[in-house]
């Protein structure tokens, strides 16, 4: 229904605007009695097969919906309906702003991609914690980077602010230093930088009673030479493990009219590159960390490809959108 009726509506209209009205279809179909059920009987697999233990944490099933979805958890308890077996917010930064502007979504529907250079628009730390607050059982990763208008000599106080408001409503972290839509941000990949950002949360970290498992989202443009580089800052900070991958800048192989614009891709053109660099930390580093692999996943194989490189748990967001709904429960059922 959604590939041959809904999609093809959807897909007629601007991407961001579509973005916000299903938020706000989603939403009030849940005000139905029993409907938010009904969506979990349907969706929702619950099969020891899927039970993951990463990071400390249970997952009930491996597969979660990505960053940058739901960035200020308006509508993480009502997604989890379709079967997801943990949901990531954000990115959160420590204060409100609106983002690049707009037009600042693009389909590439050829390719099965999108291109965004959304900048971090989200309603700040304070306000997203107030919608976490009422949450049961859902299990939550925190996204958190740094405002646009705060230089890069001072971010690490925009991470440790995100870190410190959100830590009580969090499963766990996602150090985000890799999107391409805020200027100069993937400077913050360099190893000094870098370095001393997970450190200084590390340090917040092993204050606390319940440390969370910590994680670094990494661009899927780098080098070999720049992975052994991230290999050394997990050993040296310790952190839990890596997400790979954010968006890429490369435009290779594109054939839609939109593939010229700025901004990072998702979808299946990157998806060999993610596979790759998945597999190029799960070998190097002995398996020595968790994984999280995220690009190009629209099929049960996609997903089971970046498994088999060395994921622990995988993450959709363009193949959710191309594909639907039900590419969460074909992929769980694949994996039984």
């Amino acid at each position: 229904m959604y590939k041959n009726i809904l999609k093809p509506i959807l897909f007629l209209f601007d991407p961001e605007w579509v973005h916000q009205i299903v938020f706000k279809l989603i939403k009030l179909i849940h005000f139905i009695p029993g409907f938010g059920m009904m969506l979990r009987w349907f969706y929702v697999i619950d099969h020891p097969k899927l039970n993951r233990k990463v990071f400390g944490l249970n997952f009930k099933s491996p597969i979660g919906l990505a960053a940058g979805f739901d960035k200020d958890a308006k509508l993480y308890k009502e997604l989890n309906n379709f079967g997801f077996g943990f949901i990531e917010i954000g990115t959160v930064t420590p204060k409100s702003q609106l983002g690049n502007p707009k037009k600042r979504l693009f389909r590439l529907a050829e390719d099965h991609a999108l291109i965004n250079k959304m900048g971090f628009n989200n309603e700040g730390a304070d306000s997203i914690v107030m919608r976490l607050k009422t949450n049961n059982n859902v299990l939550i990763g925190g996204n958190i980077g740094k405002n646009k208008n705060t230089p890069n000599i001072k971010a690490v106080d925009d991470y440790a602010y995100c870190f410190e408001t959100l830590f009580e409503y969090v499963d766990y972290f996602v150090v985000d230093v890799s999107s391409p839509n805020t200027p100069n941000l993937r400077d913050l990949h360099a190893k000094k930088p870098l370095i001393e950002i997970l450190n200084v949360l590390q340090n917040l970290n092993s204050k606390k009673d319940n440390r969370k498992p910590l994680l670094l989202k990494i661009a899927p443009d780098l080098n070999e030479n720049e992975l052994v580089e991230i290999i050394d800052v997990i050993k040296i900070t310790k952190i839990d493990g890596v997400i790979a991958s954010n968006t890429t800048l490369d435009r290779e192989g594109l054939i839609s009219k939109n593939r010229s614009q700025d901004g990072g891709l998702s979808g299946k053109p990157l998806s060999k590159k993610s596979t790759e660099i998945i597999r190029f930390l799960s070998e190097k580093s002995n398996k020595k960390f968790s994984i999280i692999g995220v690009g190009g996943i629209h099929s049960p194989e996609d997903a089971k490809e970046k498994i088999n490189a060395g994921a622990d748990l995988i993450q959709l967001y363009t193949g959710f959108i191309y594909e639907g709904p039900g590419i969460v429960k074909k992929i769980n059922k694949s994996l039984i």
